[in-house]
């Protein structure tokens, strides 16, 4: 507390606490830093200045930065620490083998010694962009992600990793981290797994002047994903046009009627170009299939009239059929009982048979003389 006898003495005593640190200035002029324990300042017509900071806040901020290193370098090195960085280096900062901060490219951290104890380590990123798993794993912890890109890889598939637009590694299944340090890093994954692609509602105008829609599927994996990924914008979208437009052309050579004969069926040189195309920009081509062939609506049902006509003519045939193999089974029938009256006969008496379980009484008058006679006359012989 400031006394009587300090105030006639143009004083002032200014107390700074353990968790203190301050800047005296006097007269607008840097003095130096106060550490803890009590102070008897100058403090002439009330010019003295007193800044105080908190060591809970352990990074140095002051107008007077300047200053103080280069008025008093020595007093700014006992109590500061200074990091620094150069272009394409970054500085992992800890206390207390905890991780503070991260520096980026070209930056400048200025901390208070006395809230260390500090320790820092400066990389190279240009020379090893990538970061290792445990690394990656500490700052993830300590929420410093703010300096590295994270890319993450699925089973089945690559990353192309990227730095300023140039491709550098090709990434295996994993999760993988990169240090940015003023560069634009960015990825690609490609999927290795194979895949279909469906090629829905193409109008196609066959050589008979006919507008129908088809549906291709194709089958197809990456091969090499550098090519695919390089060689041209989007592979997929290569693909699909490709397609479009050898199928466009394949069928449109056709009429309609050998179309809908080769339902299903893909002309071999056709699927064999396709997939030697997109070999060259490392994707592999394997089943193509032309799915399904869509008639507009008068179309469908003038088939549908052809069908039926022919399935009618058809069936007309069987019966014609059937009614002559019936009329020759009874023309041989009819021969058979003609050169054997006694067939005849049975063949009468089961007729009578069948009539006999039909009604209550059945008169014959003289319709098995004959007939018993010629049975008497059979049996006779066969005794004989």
């Amino acid at each position: 507390m400031t006394t009587f006898l300090d105030k006639i003495r143009g004083r002032t005593r200014v107390v700074i606490s353990e968790t203190e640190r301050a800047l005296h200035i006097c007269k607008g002029e840097l003095q130096g830093i106060l550490g803890p324990g009590e102070h008897s300042l100058k403090n002439g017509r009330g010019t003295l200045v007193v800044e105080r900071q908190s060591m809970a806040m352990p990074q140095f901020r002051s107008a007077y930065e300047k200053a103080l290193f280069d008025k008093l370098p020595q007093v700014a090195e006992e109590h500061l620490t200074v990091i620094r960085t150069g272009p394409g280096e970054v500085a992992i900062v800890e206390r207390d083998n905890r991780i503070h901060t991260v520096l980026g490219p070209d930056e400048r951290l200025v901390l208070w010694t006395d809230a260390g104890p500090w320790t820092f380590e400066v990389i190279d990123t240009a020379a090893d962009p990538a970061l290792t798993s445990k690394l990656m794993r500490r700052l993830g912890d300590a929420r410093q992600t703010q300096q590295f890109v994270i890319v993450p890889v699925t089973d089945g598939s690559v990353a192309l990793l990227f730095m300023d637009g140039v491709l550098t590694k090709v990434l295996e299944a994993g999760v993988h981290a990169f240090w940015k340090a003023g560069r634009t890093v960015t990825q690609k994954v490609i999927d290795l797994k194979r895949q279909a692609l469906d090629v829905t509602g193409q109008e196609v105008l066959t050589l008979d002047r006919v507008t129908i829609r088809i549906n291709l599927s194709a089958d197809y994996r990456v091969v090499d994903p550098v090519k695919a990924a390089t060689e041209v914008k989007d592979f997929t979208d290569t693909l699909y046009r490709a397609l479009q437009l050898v199928f466009r052309k394949q069928l449109g050579a056709l009429k309609l009627d050998q179309i809908l004969e080769k339902k299903g069926e893909v002309n071999a040189e056709a699927a064999a170009k396709i997939k030697a195309d997109m070999a060259e920009i490392g994707v592999e081509v394997s089943d193509i299939v032309l799915k399904d062939v869509i008639l507009p609506g008068e179309m469908r049902e003038i088939l549908n009239k052809v069908v039926t006509a022919e399935k009618e003519a058809e069936a007309n045939v069987i019966r014609r059929r059937e009614e002559t193999n019936a009329t020759r089974s009874l023309l041989n029938t009819a021969k058979v009982m003609a050169e054997n009256p006694v067939m005849l006969r049975l063949k009468e008496l089961e007729a009578l048979e069948a009539i006999a379980g039909k009604v209550d009484r059945l008169t014959i008058h003289n319709g098995t003389v004959g007939l018993m006679n010629d049975l008497v006359r059979l049996r006779d012989e066969d005794a004989a």
